[in-house]
C-alpha cells in the first residue's frame, strides 16, 4: 500500500520527542495523489508513491512519475489556504529567477500554486537536485559535521542575496509561521499578550497559568537594547527554518537545493541566521534525558557563520545582535507551535510539550552556566 514506508512498515511521523508516532494527518493516497495531479497540466503520470515524509504538521509524499519526482504535499485548510502558500509560492520564484536553486512550483491551468479540494489544501514541486541526506531525522537534528554547517551557511548567505528585491509585506496571521513582531517591539510583553489574544485557543490553553511572569522574566533577561538593535535591521524576507533536513546534498558536501519555505516571512537577516543556529546547533530533543550541559555544538555555529560570512561578512554588532537574538528566537514560533496543537488538532499534552519543554525550555537553558558559555563563546572574535 502506498501509505506505506519504503520498508513496508506503517507509516510513523516525528513526535515532539524522540520516539516516532502515529500521523496526526494520513498519509496521501493513490487515488488522492492522482487526483491532486490531475489538476496541474505539467504533472506527468504517476508511477508510484515513493515515500511518505515524516513531519508532523503536514502529509507529503514524493510521487514518481514518468517524467520524474513530484512532491506533493497536503495540509489542513486552518493551517495553509491557497491563499497563504501564494504568499511563500511568490518568495520562491523570486528566489529562481535570482538563481537560487530551489523546486519548481507546479501550476494549475489558471495558474494557482495550489488547490484547495474539501478539507485540504494541495502544492506541488519538482524534487530537486540533491540527496536528501537527512530526510528522516527530526527537523532538530545537528549537523553532521562542521563541513555540513559551513556550508549550509555559505548557502544561506546566497539566499539573503537573493532575498533582495522581494518588497511584499509580511504574511498574514496563520499557524506556524516565524514572524518577528514580538521581538522587534520596544514592550515585548504587551505584544506577546495582543498577540495571544488573538488566538483563542492559546488564549484557552494559557488561562490560568502565570505566562505573563514567566514571558516577562525572558523578556527582562534579554535587555532593552534587542528592540533598538531589531528596529536597526533591513527587513528581508528570510526561510525561518534553516535546518539541515530542509536542504539537498551534494555528493562533495555542497547544498544543491534549498526547499521548504513554510514558516518563510518578512524579518531579517539576523533573525534567519539565529533560527539557523538555534535550529541545528542543539540536540534539543535530548534536553532533560542526559547532561544538560552537553547538548549544544559551538562548532557547528561557529562553522555556519564562518561560511555565510565567506559571502556576507558579519561584523562584531552583526554576531552581538545574533547572540542577543539567540535565547528567545524560537519564541514566536514556539506560541505559534502551541496555538496548533491547542487549536487545531486539540492536543492539550502535545501543546504542554511545547510550552515547557519547546518554548520555556529552551529559553531557560540559554540562561544556565552551560548556556552563558555557549553565548561567550559564539561571540568569540570580534568578526567573522
Amino acid at each position: 500500500m502506498s501509505v506505506a514506508e519504503d520498508q513496508g512498515t506503517v507509516h510513523r511521523v516525528h513526535g515532539m520527542g524522540l520516539v516516532m508516532e502515529a500521523p496526526t494527518w494520513p498519509a496521501i493516497t493513490d487515488d488522492e495523489a492522482a487526483g491532486v495531479l490531475a489538476r496541474f497540466p505539467l504533472a506527468a503520470p504517476i508511477e508510484r508513491l515513493r515515500w511518505h515524509s515524516p513531519r508532523p504538521f503536514s502529509a507529503a509524499t514524493l510521487v514518481d512519475t514518468t517524467a520524474g519526482a513530484l512532491l506533493l504535499k497536503r495540509h489542513d485548510r486552518r493551517v495553509r489556504s491557497v491563499a497563504g502558500l501564494a504568499e511563500e509560492h511568490g518568495f520562491i520564484t523570486h528566489l529562481a529567477q535570482a538563481g537560487l536553486p530551489v523546486p519548481d512550483v507546479l501550476r494549475t491551468a489558471d495558474g494557482a500554486g495550489a488547490v484547495a479540494i474539501g478539507e485540504w489544501t494541495y502544492e506541488l514541486h519538482r524534487r530537486g537536485a540533491g540527496d536528501d541526506a537527512y530526510r528522516d531525522q527530526p527537523s532538530w537534528t545537528p549537523f553532521r559535521s562542521p563541513a555540513h554547517a559551513h556550508e549550509a551557511g555559505v548557502a544561506l548567505a546566497r539566499l539573503h542575496q537573493a532575498s533582495h528585491g522581494f518588497d511584499a509585506p509580511a504574511r498574514v496571521a496563520q499557524p506556524l509561521v516565524a514572524s518577528v513582531s514580538i521581538l522587534s517591539a520596544k514592550a515585548p510583553l504587551a505584544r506577546a499578550t495582543a498577540y495571544i489574544a488573538a488566538r483563542p485557543a492559546l488564549a484557552a490553553f494559557l488561562e490560568g497559568r502565570p505566562w505573563r511572569r514567566q514571558l516577562s522574566s525572558l523578556f527582562a533577561a534579554s535587555g532593552d537594547e534587542l528592540a533598538q538593535r531589531m528596529a536597526d535591521q533591513a527587513p528581508l524576507w528570510t526561510h525561518n527554518d534553516w535546518h539541515p533536513s530542509n536542504l539537498l546534498w551534494s555528493a562533495d558536501g555542497k547544498v544543491e537545493t534549498v526547499f521548504d519555505f513554510g514558516l518563510a516571512d518578512r524579518t531579517c537577516a539576523a533573525h534567519d541566521l539565529a533560527i539557523a543556529i538555534e535550529r541545528t546547533a542543539f540536540a534539543w530533543l535530548e534536553l532533560g534525558e542526559r547532561r544538560d550541559d552537553s547538548i549544544a555544538d559551538p562548532v557547528a555555529a561557529r562553522s555556519l557563520l564562518a561560511g555565510y560570512s565567506t559571502i556576507r561578512p558579519l561584523d562584531r554588532d552583526a554576531i552581538d545582535t545574533i547572540v542577543r537574538l539567540l535565547p528567545l528566537v524560537h519564541i514566536e514560533f514556539a506560541l505559534s507551535e502551541v496555538a496548533y496543537f491547542a487549536g487545531v488538532v486539540e492536543d492539550r499534552d502535545a501543546a504542554l510539550l511545547a510550552w515547557e519543554r519547546y518554548l520555556l525550555g529552551h529559553a531557560d537553558w540559554f540562561r544556565s552556566a552551560a548556556g552563558q558559555a555557549f553565548l561567550t563563546r559564539l561571540r568569540g572574535e570580534r568578526s567573522i
